[in-house]
């Protein structure tokens, strides 16, 4: 865990969330036809476990119904493939036990699989094909265009997607760095809740959902007698088994549904997480998402820490680390990043 001070204001959540169309000038994501391929991956040193670490049962993904595993969860794509591999290198880094950290990465293209292999040569990791074809028929549009890719959406399968013995997942996005040992997040206390992540409680939800919303008591009741609170759905420690049970998945599809045709909210993937789970979150310390580092969705402005501890940095927003130190015009935080890039330069 690093401690930094912050020395810009803190600021609103919603800020990292709503966004705008992209204006010309700006930053914006390189389209995934021009992206390096996998030659452009330098190789990742290879970490053991300490002394101490539970006994391995074997080698390879078959391990992964081994009950000592950590289980991580990631998307895959080339828009992102460099801030996914960041977030791996990351992980394995700081990690007490990194040989027993197992990896599952959603794709769209099963290609990654080689790339993945080669970067991390002793990577427990699995590689899943995620149908677009799943989602795209509920997927509406949003207030920016990278909010619609059905990869987005895929962390909402995970419980049938992951193999039934795997009950616990840690999801995390693409595009943030961990500085602590993800075990700690591992061993979230759940308390009997699905999900746990940091909260953010003086959020106010009316930015969230549209006036439409609002308006119709039919919806907006859902959220009576909830203690609402804000979460970043970027970082979240998933009770898989739990999902399974009572079904979210279709619990979030039905929202989905609505916004189809009554237009409830505006940001993409988040709102029916917010309109399922709001209220019944597990708090986890508000260390483990210190997001927001990209800025808004406009301009993708430099932000500073919201103050405390940092276990993770989260650069949620338009603006990207490895495209604006690529650019030469990096954020002061961007360059806790960069230590942790594996991309060769040409």
């Amino acid at each position: 865990m690093i401690v930094l001070a912050p020395s810009l204001q803190s600021f609103h959540p919603a800020e990292a969330i709503r966004s705008h169309h992209h204006i010309d000038g700006h930053i914006r994501l390189i389209p995934a036809s021009i992206f390096p391929h996998r030659s452009s991956y330098r190789r990742a040193s290879t970490f053991r476990n300490v002394a101490g670490c539970a006994p391995i049962t074997g080698s390879g993904s078959g391990d992964v119904c081994d009950p000592s595993l950590v289980h991580v969860a990631l998307t895959l794509d080339f828009d992102y493939l460099r801030g996914s591999i960041a977030a791996v290198h990351s992980i394995l880094q700081h990690s007490s036990c990194p040989e027993s950290i197992f990896f599952h990465f959603l794709v769209s293209d099963t290609s990654l699989k080689t790339l993945v292999a080669s970067t991390f040569p002793k990577l427990k990791f699995k590689v899943y094909y995620f149908d677009p074809e799943i989602v795209r028929k509920l997927i509406s549009t949003s207030v920016r265009q990278a909010l619609e890719q059905p990869l987005n959406y895929a962390r909402n399968y995970l419980p049938e997607i992951l193999e039934p013995c795997v009950r616990l997942v840690i999801y995390l996005d693409s595009d943030l760095v961990v500085v602590d040992d993800v075990a700690k997040l591992w061993f979230t206390v759940l308390g009997g809740k699905t999900i746990g992540a940091p909260e953010y409680c003086h959020a106010n939800f009316t930015k969230y959902f549209t006036n439409r919303f609002w308006s119709n008591r039919k919806y907006s009741s859902v959220f009576v007698d909830r203690n609402l609170c804000y979460f970043n759905t970027g970082v979240m420690v998933i009770d898989l088994a739990k999902w399974r049970q009572f079904d979210y998945t279709k619990r979030i599809e039905k929202w989905m549904e609505v916004q189809k045709s009554e237009r409830i909210y505006e940001l993409g993937s988040l709102p029916p997480f917010l309109l399922v789970f709001g209220g019944h979150v597990e708090p986890i310390e508000h260390a483990w998402n210190q997001h927001g580092l990209g800025g808004d969705n406009v301009r993708g402005s430099c932000r500073d820490l919201h103050p405390g501890p940092v276990s993770l940095l989260h650069w949620s927003g338009s603006g990207k680390p490895w495209l604006r130190l690529d650019l030469k015009r990096p954020c002061p935080l961007d360059q806790l990043w960069a230590p942790y890039d594996l991309f060769r330069q040409s």
